[in-house]
C-alpha cells in the first residue's frame, strides 16, 4: 500500500521507536504529521537544533475570543521523531492538521491532550480485562513493556477497537477531512513511492476510510478572519508541564521515566529511577537505607514477574518503592492509580517519587530561532532603565526615571512574566506610599521567563502595548464584577496605562446601577476614591470620570444597604469596608459627590440614622450605620446605644461594626465607650461570655496591635491595676479554649456541690 499509517499515543517512546524504524524501512517520499499547517512553512524553525521538550505556541485574538495552544514536544515524541528522521532520510516533512486558531480546536488548549473521555466505556472493560488501574498502566503493560515484534499491529488493533465504539465530534470530523486531504494529494504527488501519515490513533480508523475518494490537489492553508491577530512561535517548554500529575492530559504522566525508557531501556530506566527517588529522601532527611534501597529494587523485579512483564514497568518500580519506602498507614489512594493531578495531601514519599519520574528538564531554545518583537523590545526596555541584572530595586514613584521603571515592572508583573516580585509599595489606590522595592532574578536563572515572554508577545510587540491588551483582557472577563474591575483599573494605573484606566471607569460607571454586591462596591470604590484623591503621580488625581464612579458607588451602596435584612448572623468585612469606603467619599469627596449624584451628608446622614434604628437590619450593619452616623458629625451618646446592642448574640457583631466605621469613639480619651464596654462585659454570665466571646474577638481585630495595647492600658487603669498592658494581650492559649475550661470547671464544681463532695457544701 502507498499509504502507511501510525497510529500514535503522545510522547509515547514505543511508539516513536516504531516510527524511526518504519522511516528506516520504508524511505517514504512523504512523512505527514499531525501538527498546524500553518507553520508547515516554518518547519526548518522547528528542525534547527533545539533542546527538547520545546512547544509551538499558537494565539488568536479577535472580537469575540482569545485564544492560546500549545504543540508540545520532547524528545521521544513520535511526532518530534517523525519530523527530524523524516527529514534526515529526504523525505517532505508535512504538518496536516487544522491552524489552531481554528474553531474545530477552539476547545482545546493543547493540540496533543488525549480526549480519553469519548472511549471511556471501551477503555474501562479492557482495563477490566487486563486488571490494571487505569489506561497509563494498560498502555504500558501493552505496548511500552511489551515485546516490540508487532507493535504496529496491536497498536491498529487497540485504535480501531477504542474508535469502533466511539462517536467523533463535529470538531473531530472537521479535522479528520482536512488531514484526508493532505494524505491524498501526497499519495498523487509521491508517484507510488511510500507515504507515512503520523496522528494520534483515535484518527487513524477514520483516516484510512477517508482517503479513499475525494479530490487529490494540495489543501489552502486557512487564513484568519478579518481583524484578527494571530500567530506562532517556538517556546521552551519543562517536563513538569508536560506531566499529567500537573495537570497537563498529555496522556503519558512521569516524563522523566519515559525519557530514560527512550534513551535506556526499561531496566536502567528501573534502576536509575530507583535511585533517584531514593537521593531525593535521603536529601530530605528521611533515613533510607541500603537495605531498603535493595528491597526496593527485590519487590519491583517480583511485581515485575507477578504481573507478567518481560521489564519493570512504570508503576512495578513506583508500588515497590511504596512498600520498601512507605510504614505509615495512607490516607488516599496512590496517584498512579487513577489519571490528573495529585490530590492535596499525598503522602511525603509518595510525592517525592512521583516529582522524581517527572523530571524537571527544561527545554532550550537553538539561538537562531525567531522570536516575537516583545521579547526584544523587553530586553532593551530592561537595559534603558537598568533592570537587566539580578538584585534589589528600590524606586522613588515621585521621581520620573523612578516611576518608568516602575511601570515597566508592573507591566511585566500583569503579563505573569517571571523573575519581577514587588516586595513594597502602595497595594491600593487609597495608599499613600510612593515608594516600592523589588526583587530580580537573573534570566539565565530563570528559564520560564523565555517562554512567559514569548507567550506574552500574543498581546502586542512592546511592553505597554502587551500590558493595556492584558488588562483589556482581564477587563472582559471581569464583565460586572465590581471588585474585579477595580482590581483591573488599579493595575492599569501602576502600569501607566491611561486609556485602560478611562475605559475601566467607564465599565465601572455603567455597571453601577445593576450592582448588587456591597462588598464588591465597596472594593471599588476604596480603589477609585483613592486613585481619585491621591493618585497624581499615576496620572488620577482628581480625574472627572472616577468622580462620577465615586459618586455612583457611594450612593449604591447606601441604597443597598437600606434594603438589608436579617437577625443575627457573623458580622460581614466585606460589606463593613464598603461603608467605610463611603464614609471616605463623603468625608473626602463632598464635591463631586453633591454634584454628580445630588448625594450629601445629610441625605447619607439620614440613611444611616434609618439603618441604625432599624431592628431588622443584621447587627453588623446597625452597628456601622451607627458609626457612619457619628463620622458624619451625629452627636447620639454612642455609650446609650452601645448599651442598646446589649446581647450575647448581637454584642460583638454590633460592635465590629461600630469599630469598622467610627473605632476612635472607643480610643478618644474624652469617650464614655470605653467604660460601658467594660461593664457590659463584666457583667456578662459566663455561658453568655462563652457565645459573645468569637464575635468580640472579631470586633477588636479592627484595632491594630498598637491600639489594642492602648484599650488594655486604660483597662488597667480603670480598675486601678498595675502591669504590662501588652503581656494582658498575650494569652498561654487560645482565649475561647481558656474560657471554656473555665466554664467546664464552674460547672463541675456546681455538680461536686449539688452532690455534697464539696467542703461546706458550696463549690
Amino acid at each position: 500500500m502507498a499509504v502507511a499509517f501510525i497510529g500514535v499515543r503522545h510522547h509515547s517512546p514505543a511508539c516513536a521507536r516504531l516510527v524511526r524504524e518504519t522511516i528506516a524501512r520504508l524511505r517514504p517520499a512523504y512523512v505527514l504529521v499531525e501538527g498546524p499547517a500553518d507553520f508547515g512553512d516554518r518547519l526548518d524553525e522547528l528542525l534547527l537544533g533545539h533542546e527538547p521538550p520545546v512547544a509551538i505556541f499558537s494565539y488568536h485574538r479577535d472580537g469575540e475570543r482569545v485564544h492560546s495552544s500549545w504543540t508540545p514536544f520532547c524528545g521521544y515524541s513520535p511526532e518530534w521523531i517523525a519530523l527530524h528522521d523524516g527529514r534526515a532520510a529526504g523525505a517532505e516533512v508535512r504538518f496536516i492538521d487544522l491552524p489552531a486558531w481554528h474553531p474545530a480546536l477552539a476547545g482545546r488548549a493543547n493540540r496533543y491532550a488525549d480526549a480519553d473521555r469519548r472511549y471511556a466505556e471501551v477503555a474501562e472493560r479492557l482495563c477490566r480485562e487486563f486488571a490494571v488501574d487505569n489506561t497509563d498502566v494498560l498502555w504500558d503493560h501493552l505496548f511500552e513493556i511489551g515485546d516490540a515484534d508487532g507493535l504496529g499491529e496491536r497498536l491498529d488493533a487497540y485504535f480501531d477497537l477504542l474508535r469502533g465504539e466511539a462517536e467523533a465530534g463535529e470538531d473531530d470530523t472537521e479535522r479528520e477531512a482536512y488531514m484526508a486531504s493532505w494524505i491524498r494529494a501526497a499519495e498523487d504527488a509521491a508517484g507510488g513511492r511510500p507515504v507515512l501519515v503520523v496522528t494520534g490513533g483515535f484518527h487513524t480508523p477514520a483516516l484510512r476510510a477517508l482517503i479513499a475518494d475525494g479530490p487529490r490537489a494540495w489543501p489552502r492553508v486557512p487564513s484568519p478572519p478579518d481583524g484578527a491577530l494571530g500567530g506562532s512561535f517556538l517556546v521552551p517548554y519543562s517536563f513538569r508541564r508536560l506531566d499529567a500529575f500537573t495537570g497537563y492530559q498529555s496522556g503519558m504522566p512521569s516524563p522523566e521515566y519515559y525519557r530514560r525508557l527512550w534513551e535506556s531501556g526499561p531496566e536502567r530506566a528501573a534502576e536509575a529511577l530507583t535511585e533517584t527517588v531514593v537521593t531525593r529522601l535521603r536529601e530530605r532527611g528521611q533515613r533510607v537505607s541500603t537495605a531498603d534501597l535493595i528491597a526496593a529494587r527485590t519487590l519491583t523485579e517480583g511485581l515485575t514477574r507477578l504481573r507478567g512483564h518481560r521489564a519493570p514497568a512504570r508503576t512495578d518500580i513506583l508500588d515497590g518503592l511504596v512498600a520498601a519506602l512507605v510504614t505509615d498507614d495512607l490516607d488516599q489512594r496512590l496517584p498512579w492509580t487513577s489519571r490528573g493531578p495529585l490530590a492535596p495531601g499525598a503522602h511525603p514519599a509518595v510525592l517525592e517519587m512521583v516529582t522524581a519520574l517527572s523530571g524537571d528538564r527544561v527545554g532550550r531554545l537553538h539561538a537562531d530561532t525567531p522570536a516575537p518583537p516583545l521579547v526584544h523590545d523587553t530586553a532593551a526596555e530592561l537595559e534603558r532603565l537598568g533592570l537587566d541584572r539580578a538584585g534589589t530595586v528600590a524606586l522613588k514613584l515621585a521621581d520620573p526615571r523612578g516611576l518608568a521603571r516602575s511601570r515597566a515592572l508592573h507591566r511585566l508583573r500583569v503579563l505573569r512574566v517571571p523573575g519581577f516580585v514587588r516586595d513594597e509599595g502602595p497595594r491600593t489606590g487609597a495608599d499613600p506610599v510612593l515608594k516600592e522595592r523589588w526583587t530580580l532574578a537573573a534570566a539565565d536563572r530563570d528559564p520560564a521567563r523565555l517562554s512567559a515572554l514569548i507567550e506574552a508577545g500574543a498581546y502586542g510587540p512592546t511592553l505597554a502595548d502587551a500590558a493595556a491588551a492584558a488588562l483589556d483582557e482581564r477587563m472582559a472577563g471581569a464583565g460586572t464584577d465590581m471588585a474585579a474591575l477595580a482590581a483591573v483599573l488599579f493595575d492599569a494605573a501602576l502600569c501607566g496605562c491611561a486609556g485602560q484606566s478611562d475605559r475601566i471607569a467607564a465599565s465601572l460607571a455603567a455597571g453601577i446601577a445593576g450592582a448588587s454586591d456591597i462588598a464588591g462596591l465597596g472594593a471599588a470604590l476604596g480603589v477609585v476614591l483613592g486613585l481619585w484623591r491621591h493618585d497624581r503621580v499615576l496620572g488620577t488625581a482628581r480625574s472627572p470620570l472616577f468622580g462620577t464612579v465615586v459618586a455612583g458607588c457611594a450612593e449604591r451602596v447606601l441604597w443597598l444597604v437600606e434594603g438589608v435584612r436579617g437577625g443575627p448572623a457573623p458580622a460581614d468585612p466585606g460589606r463593613l469596608h464598603a461603608l467605610a469606603a463611603t464614609r471616605d467619599a463623603l468625608l473626602h469627596a463632598a464635591g463631586p459627590l453633591r454634584e454628580r449624584a445630588g448625594l450629601d451628608r445629610d441625605t447619607a446622614l439620614g440613611v444611616a440614622r434609618r439603618v441604625a434604628a432599624n431592628p431588622d437590619v443584621p447587627p453588623d450593619l446597625r452597628g456601622a450605620a451607627f458609626g457612619l452616623a457619628r463620622a458624619l458629625g451625629d452627636t447620639a451618646d454612642p455609650a446609650r446605644a452601645v448599651r442598646g446592642a446589649a446581647g450575647p448574640r448581637t454584642f460583638g457583631d454590633w460592635l465590629a461594626g461600630l469599630f469598622a466605621l467610627a473605632r476612635q469613639d472607643v480610643l478618644d480619651d474624652g469617650s464614655s465607650v470605653l467604660g460601658v464596654l467594660d461593664e457590659m462585659v463584666t457583667a456578662l454570665a459566663d455561658d453568655d461570655f462563652l457565645v459573645a466571646l468569637p464575635a468580640l474577638r472579631q470586633a477588636f481585630a479592627f484595632f491594630p496591635p498598637r491600639e489594642r495595647e492602648t484599650i488594655a492600658g486604660r483597662l488597667l487603669g480603670r480598675r486601678g491595676a498595675a502591669g504590662s498592658a501588652r503581656a494582658l494581650l498575650r494569652t498561654a492559649g487560645d482565649p475561647v479554649l481558656i474560657a471554656e475550661a473555665k466554664a467546664l470547671e464552674r460547672r463541675a464544681g456546681q455538680a461536686l456541690a449539688a452532690a455534697g463532695l464539696l467542703p461546706g457544701g458550696t463549690p
